[in-house]
């Protein structure tokens, strides 16, 4: 069965290709948005033959896919201090620092418009939130273990809850959150989870 364009994973020479690509892909959206994002022009930025970016991606959306697929997997791992609390505050300190940053921000952005109106493009953005809220679940899940939140907590729902307000203050405001943003963020979802809210189930 052969690979889906873009989902290969090879070394050497072409994986520094792969790199080049991804990351001009990565500026034209950050500084142009999804509209113009053009196999000829990132080729150019990555100084590669336009015959390779096409041969290997075959189409933005391919692309587009194997970006989110290449920062899923070099986004950092999850942090543990011992507590829920404090992992959902180390959660949402990154997802802040990602969203803050000038080109992430951007990035970011331009995804999730692309998504609204392109169907690959939204399943690849879903895999990638799928990835880094299952990089973050088992800080809920130890928690339930540690007695500090309640048996049959969801843990995808509680990482998603940290997030969400934080995305919203950058899509509808236009505004990056700050540090406050992401404290009330992740002490919300606490609370949340603490009073039961995200058990599902029967109670």
């Amino acid at each position: 069965m052969s690979a889906e364009p873009g989902t290969v994973r090879p070394g050497g020479r072409t994986a520094r290709v792969r790199a080049a690509v991804l990351r001009a892909a990565g500026d034209v959206l950050a500084e142009q948005g999804f509209a113009h994002l053009d196999l000829a022009d990132v080729a150019r930025r990555a100084e590669v033959g336009k015959t390779t970016v096409y041969r290997r991606w075959g189409s933005v959306t391919g692309l587009v896919a194997d970006l989110l697929s290449d920062m899923a997997e070099q986004s950092l791992p999850r942090v543990e201090t011992g507590s829920v609390l404090g992992d959902l505050r180390a959660n949402a300190a990154l997802v802040r620092r990602t969203l803050a940053d000038a080109r992430q921000g951007a990035l970011f952005r331009a995804v999730i418009a692309a998504a609204a109106g392109d169907v690959r493009t939204g399943e690849a953005l879903r895999r990638f939130y799928d990835v880094r809220v299952a990089e973050w679940a088992p800080c809920v899940e130890q928690g339930v273990v540690r007695g500090e939140l309640p048996v049959g907590t969801d843990a995808a729902l509680v990482v998603r809850a940290v997030s969400a307000p934080l995305y919203y203050s950058l899509l509808t405001g236009g505004v990056a959150p700050g540090e406050d943003d992401a404290e009330r963020a992740a002490a919300a979802a606490f609370a949340a989870a603490v009073a039961g809210v995200y058990v599902v189930g029967p109670r």
